[in-house]
Formats: C-alpha cells, sequence, structure tokens
C-alpha cells in the first residue's frame, strides 16, 4: 500500500523557500554597515533610473540585478514568514502543475513585472522595496485560476494529487466566474485601501501594494502561457 508523505512539497518550492531564509540569516550575521549596504544593493530602488544609480550601492549592475534581488530579501522575520506561508500555501500546488522549472520561471516573471508596475508610480522615488510579496501575489491569482473550478466540480483532491488535470479557468470563463470576481474584486479593494491608509510594516516599512496589484494582474492574465497541462499517464517529479 502506498504511502503519501505528509508534506508533500515540490523541491523548487523548498528550495525557495531555503533561500529566502539563508539570505535573512546571513544578513542577521553580518555587521550592520555591511548588512546595510548589502540590502540597499539588492533592494530595488526607484531612484536608480532617474540618473542615481551610480551614487547608491551596486552601482549600474544593481539598476539590472535588483528587478530579482529586492524579492529575496525581506524587512524582518515577520515580513518572511508571511511571504513563505504564502508562497507554501498557492506555490506547491502551482509547482505540481507546471514543473519546477516554469514555476521559477513564472515566479520571476510575476515579482519583475510587480516591481515595473511599481516603478510606474514612483519613478526617482529613494525609497527601498523589498520583498517576494509581488510575485506571491502573481502566484495566488495564477492558482485562482484552477482552484475555484477545482472547488466547484468536488476536485479538491485532484489539486494535491494530480494538479495538471484540473482544468484551467480561461480569461472569459474568469471573467464571468461570479466567484473569481468577488475575489479579484476584495484583493484590489485591500490593497487599495492599504494604499490610501497608508499601511505599514512592523518595522514602519510602506506595504508596496501598488507591486502587489502589478504581481497579481500579471500573474492573473498570463498564467496560461505557463500552463503545461500534463497527460493522466504521466507522472512528473519535481
Amino acid at each position: 500500500m502506498s504511502r503519501e508523505p505528509i508534506f508533500n512539497v515540490p523541491a523548487t518550492v523548498l528550495w525557495i523557500l531555503a533561500l529566502l531564509a539563508a539570505v535573512q540569516v546571513i544578513r542577521l550575521l553580518l555587521p550592520d554597515e555591511q548588512n546595510h549596504y548589502i540590502t540597499l544593493a539588492m533592494a530595488f530602488i526607484p531612484a536608480r533610473y532617474a540618473g542615481a544609480a551610480s551614487e547608491l550601492p551596486g552601482g549600474d549592475v544593481a539598476s539590472v540585478t535588483s528587478f530579482v534581488t529586492y524579492m529575496l530579501v525581506h524587512g524582518n522575520l515577520s515580513h518572511l514568514i508571511i511571504n513563505c506561508a504564502w508562497l507554501l500555501a498557492f506555490g506547491g500546488a502551482l509547482a505540481r502543475r507546471i514543473g519546477g522549472l516554469r514555476f521559477l520561471a513564472f515566479s520571476t516573471f510575476c515579482g519583475i513585472a510587480a516591481i515595473a508596475f511599481y516603478l510606474v508610480f514612483h519613478f526617482g522615488a529613494f525609497v527601498p522595496v523589498v520583498g517576494a510579496s509581488g510575485a506571491v501575489s502573481g502566484l495566488m491569482a495564477a492558482a485562482l485560476r484552477f482552484f475555484m473550478p477545482a472547488i466547484r466540480s468536488g476536485g479538491l483532491g485532484d489539486l494535491r494529487s494530480r494538479p495538471g488535470q484540473v482544468p484551467l479557468a480561461s480569461i472569459p470563463e474568469m471573467l464571468r466566474d461570479p466567484q473569481i470576481l468577488a475575489v479579484i474584486g476584495i484583493w484590489i479593494a485591500l490593497n487599495f485601501l492599504f494604499g490610501l491608509g497608508g499601511a505599514t510594516l512592523a518595522n514602519g516599512a510602506s506595504i508596496a501594494w501598488e507591486a502587489h496589484l502589478g504581481g497579481f494582474l500579471i500573474g492573473l492574465f498570463t498564467f496560461s502561457f505557463f500552463d503545461r497541462r500534463q497527460d493522466s499517464s504521466t507522472q512528473v517529479l519535481h
């Protein structure tokens, strides 16, 4: 008799979680001055694109790399834990559905799109942005497109055992689905409230709600390009 593992988390997701935790631990072990420099070099700072790149840690190189590295840095432990929890909640089913490499590419794509969306609204600002929230928002939106069909069809078990067999709602279907539209509306409304209310994290850093929205929308509308429906006779290990 076969047994399901207690923690059925794809290896790609576990490696991402380990990387995020390792970056946090390394920063905590560094002297404050080095920690501050590395954080700023990895953070996304809109002022880099208004002529200040050479004046900031990381220089011109960081103008390119920070589109990705900002996702690896978190403001504090609670910020890291929240993002890791959301990554576990939605990333597992996505990684099992599309495979580890596609999952990594999709996550990175959502994170880059999220921070590009943020840049449109804050061009030139000397505000460091860190955290994987934009990418995680994209994962949540993508999962929404096959979580809801699975819930309605009673196929919740397939989300764990055969996520590649769960139908993906097309964009027209999604825009006609009252449940999906309700979730989208609530998410957008919450983030607008964060912005209007000036919501902050525990360490006083502002929540980059524009990045949340950007990641969510890009994940929602582009996931079908990354989706790979698996043949029922094929099992893919990650």
